[in-house]
């Protein structure tokens, strides 16, 4: 199996703010690990399934999802991606405007697809 690579995990992480910002399902569905498990910043696990039902739903409509200070740690078989993010939109009819810092976890799964399988979310101040 080969490295994981800085290029690759920068595309992995556009690929995925673009579907969170259109709520693309299909396109969340193949980024996203099935065993998927994601802390919020208000301390609640997500799986997968959570995860894509917030977006089929529409309960999100994020119009900026700007990511500042992107970190990347590469090794042999997953990477892990630190960064923040500037979020302006609507959760469930209430204005979002934050900063949260994330922490991702990719890794490729069996299939030679790159997938996030852990991650946790943090407000900045």
């Amino acid at each position: 199996m080969s490295p994981l690579s800085e290029p690759q995990i920068i595309a992995a992480e556009e690929r995925l703010r673009q579907a969170m910002l259109h709520s693309d399902v299909a396109e969340l569905d193949a980024l996203i690990a099935p065993t998927l498990l994601f802390t919020t910043h208000w301390g609640q696990r997500l799986g997968k399934a959570d995860d894509l039902a917030i977006h089929r739903s529409g309960s999100l409509n994020l119009q900026e999802l700007t990511p500042v200070d992107q970190q990347i740690q590469l090794h042999e078989q997953f990477a892990v991606v630190s960064v923040q993010m500037q979020l302006r939109g609507e959760y469930e009819g209430n204005v979002v405007d934050e900063t949260l810092r994330y922490t991702r976890v990719w890794a490729m799964s069996s299939a030679r697809v790159l997938q996030v399988v852990a991650g946790h979310a943090s407000a900045v101040g």
